[in-house]
């Protein structure tokens, strides 16, 4: 018989005046079958557990030593300012995006089999004068390919056709290329995750009642529709576009393996609600697997010993079944 391999996830502190450090400071490994190598500021991990009243024994992360499943280690890369609980630094951001950094190119040596990642404060990173518009972007240059942000809570899977943009940028920013490409990947990778050959995803139209027939705009005749044609002759079932006020009713819902979302907030606040706290961003049409939180920095709670790490907690779960699926024929 072989002896199974442990896997090692990375996961990331984010940034280490918010909650993220709390969070994984709280985490108990010894359910997870794999070694938790934790990437952040010893000195504030230290600080921050003194302040939560929790204990600290997490040892020195050596890549040298067999991975052992059910434990956490530290991969410890300083700030370059003493963090403070709640109150943001721009000397620190360029740490925040060094642990990604180091994370990523672990997982795409194969040091690392997925990275999770807590919470980051882009209005910080961009404040120190680093362009950053969140995770998903930075993470496709460091590595390459092209991300799909997909936020899951239970059976509910909302991708999204664009990221984080400004409102009035989305239509031009939705084309065919964008659509067939988005399509591709949640056609290709949701068959693999759920190990069906046609994953039925739902595709919401961008306008009120998804453009009423042109009257409330063209984008879904001109562009979506006729995308979503192509995608169907090439053998994926993607329905629409279908009005984004009825599409998350449970009639339609029923049977669907994802629904693609044309913005930001079409598709997250139902996803939220749904699950908030509970939910997992997961990125798609990556070379490495990647989840995350489903929430910000909170830095109104860093320290405080409130901050709940349910997501943190599936975000872990999640990374854990999708390292499973890919070694799994």
């Amino acid at each position: 018989m072989t002896e199974a391999v442990i896997p090692r996830l990375a996961l990331t502190a984010g940034e280490p005046a918010g909650i993220g450090p709390d969070l994984l400071l709280a985490l108990d490994p010894s359910p997870f079958a794999a070694e938790l190598v934790i990437l952040g500021d010893r000195t504030s991990f230290i600080e921050r557990a003194t302040a939560l009243g929790l204990p600290f024994d997490w040892p020195d992360y050596d890549p040298k030593r067999p991975a052992q499943a059910g434990r956490c280690v530290l991969l410890s890369m300083p700030t370059a300012a003493t963090v403070r609980p709640g109150h943001l630094d721009v000397r620190n951001a360029p740490q925040v995006l060094a642990l990604l950094d180091r994370a990523a190119d672990g997982c795409r040596a194969g040091e690392f089999a997925a990275l999770v990642t807590a919470p980051v404060h882009k209005g910080i990173i961009n404040d120190a004068g680093i362009a950053f518009s969140g995770h998903t972007e930075y993470l496709a240059e460091r590595v390459g390919g092209h991300p799909v942000m997909m936020l899951t809570a239970g059976s509910l899977r909302v991708a999204l056709a664009t990221t984080h943009l400004p409102l009035a940028a989305v239509p031009a920013a939705i084309t065919p290329a964008v659509l067939h490409r988005v399509l591709d990947t949640l056609h290709t990778e949701l068959g693999q995750w759920l190990k069906k050959p046609r994953p039925r995803i739902l595709v919401a139209g961008l306008n009120p009642h998804a453009g009423e027939s042109g009257h409330l705009g063209r984008e879904e005749l001109d562009c979506i529709g006729p995308a979503l044609e192509q995608a169907r002759a090439r053998g994926i079932e993607a329905i629409g576009p279908l009005p984004a006020d009825t599409l998350f009713t449970p009639r339609h819902l029923a049977g669907a393996d994802a629904v693609l979302a044309m913005y930001h907030d079409q598709g997250l606040p139902v996803l939220k609600y749904a699950g908030f706290g509970q939910a997992v961003n997961v990125t798609l049409g990556l070379p490495i697997i990647r989840t995350s939180v489903d929430h910000g920095t909170a830095l109104d709670l860093a320290a405080t010993g409130r901050a709940e790490g349910g997501s943190l907690i599936e975000a872990i779960h999640t990374a854990l079944d999708r390292v499973q699926q890919a070694s799994t024929p």
